[in-house]
């Protein structure tokens, strides 16, 4: 009987080939086109489970595209892990842009090249292969089980209802996601937060029709004027947000947690200059990670009204629109925060202004306490594999499943990422680094070896 180590390394050459082959399925979940490869890609993963020697392998059809569930449940009195992931992709474009066809995956400088080689079919395929090395060596040392979407590049719109409906079936002590990079090559992070996110748009209209500006100007409200006006009072000079209630839920940062934080080691003088800024800006009291992770934001997004042509058109628009978000953190209710936003909008109008408000999405924030024991395991874990045990992080980002599983399944989330943040996810030329590949396959051996020496929650 062999180790685990020693039969990943011995496949290792056929496992690339498999995974190359699934990246060549062009699973975009966004393009109707390619509705018939996201369903191919989903019957590729369910046979790949096979072979990996999971059980009750199932492709469950949804109103959009399927989801996958598999499990292996032989471990009794021991921890049971919930591993997701999704196998839909990004589109492509623009694909002359792209080095190499994004879906013909190339080995270059040791890195695959293909479209969802980092997000998240390459970093999905690790899970599944740290099983069938495990179970080629003996047994899995836990309970583990599969939940694989295709959806969430579209917002997962078709998930939460399958969460809530097969409860029971996939209750577990922890659920693991492997969606997430890497600090730097070699700096192995662990997240811990995400921010929540909840949208607006806002159309200010001040007349009937576009007025001109010799004839009314000075005389009329301007639509654009109004509105700029309107955006200045959501912020005041100390970069807090002005809105009445807007901070309700949002917890202080602890010492414990800015000095974790601080391990993140940010030169905020170097970033400045890599991002062609002349300064850093953001809310008083604060360093750029903590406002970045661990504070909320309210941003405008786009502004735009009146004339946008070539030349000059002496003309007062009548309307005027803005595209407004706010990550959220802590116990913050997205529906009531927009609520807010919206109060604080039609309290500042100026006269003659009239708002219309069409509310967006919403998500709620995610948290969990890094002292978890699954959390130290996991960077226990990671110490074992990289040499270097993983910090804590709070990310800016808003991943809604996320919340949506710890909610559902009241249990703790363990994010475990292994790409990297230079990767191109979303973009052309996306890539896996191999050394990653490797030490990711070794990370997540020695996690569920590290789980299955504890008890069940």
């Amino acid at each position: 009987m062999t180790s685990p180590h020693t039969y990943l390394n011995h496949h290792r050459e056929r496992h690339l080939q498999e995974l190359s082959e699934w990246l060549s399925i062009p699973s975009v979940s966004a393009l109707s086109a390619h509705k018939a490869d996201t369903a191919r890609a989903a019957e590729w993963l369910a046979e790949a489970l096979e072979r990996a020697g999971l059980e009750h392998v199932e492709v469950r059809q949804t109103a959009g595209h399927p989801i996958v569930y598999a499990d292996h449940l032989h471990a009794p009195g021991k921890p049971t892990v919930l591993v997701y992931g999704h196998y839909d992709v990004q589109p492509v474009d623009p694909l002359h842009l792209w080095t190499t066809p994004p879906f013909e995956p190339q080995v270059r400088g040791g890195k695959l090249y293909a479209r969802g080689a980092t997000d998240d079919k390459g970093q999905l395929f690790l899970h599944i292969k740290a099983a069938e090395a495990l179970l080629a060596a003996g047994e899995l040392p836990v309970n583990l089980k599969f939940c694989i979407e295709g959806e969430e590049e579209v917002a997962s719109p078709n998930l939460p209802p399958y969460l809530a409906q097969e409860r029971e079936r996939l209750a577990c002590d922890a659920i693991l996601i492997s969606d997430s990079s890497l600090l730097e090559p070699g700096r192995p992070s662990i997240c811990t937060g995400l921010r929540g996110l909840c949208s607006l748009e806002l159309t200010l209209r001040t007349a009937a029709t576009d007025l001109h500006s010799g004839l009314y100007g000075g005389g009329v409200p301007n639509a654009l004027h109004a509105l700029v006006a309107l955006l200045a009072t959501l912020r005041d000079e100390q970069g807090r947000i002005a809105v009445d209630g807007f901070y309700e839920g949002v917890p202080e940062l602890t010492a414990d947690l800015r000095a974790e934080l601080a391990k993140q080691d940010v030169d905020e003088t170097m970033l400045q200059g890599e991002l062609g800024l002349q300064a850093l800006v953001g809310e008083a009291g604060y360093t750029f990670v903590e406002r970045t992770g661990a504070r909320p934001t309210l941003e405008l997004n786009g502004v735009w009204g009146g004339f946008q042509g070539e030349g000059t058109k002496t003309v007062i628009p009548k309307e005027a629109h803005a595209k407004i978000t706010c990550r959220l953190v802590g116990q913050q209710d997205p529906a009531q925060v927009l609520e807010r936003v919206a109060r604080h909008l039609r309290a500042h109008a100026g006269p003659g202004a009239e708002l219309a408000i069409a509310p967006g999405e919403q998500a709620p924030a995610f948290s969990i306490d890094p002292g978890h024991p699954v959390l130290q395991l996991a960077a226990d874990a990671y110490e074992a594999a990289y040499g270097t045990r993983a910090i804590f992080t709070k990310d800016g980002g808003s991943i809604p499943i996320v919340a949506a599983f710890a909610q559902e399944l009241r249990a703790p989330v363990v994010l475990m990422g292994f790409g990297l943040p230079t990767e191109n996810l979303h973009a052309p030329d996306e890539h896996f680094h191999l050394d990653n590949y490797d030490k990711g396959l070794q990370t997540i051996v020695r996690y569920l070896e590290l789980l299955g020496s504890q008890s069940p929650a």
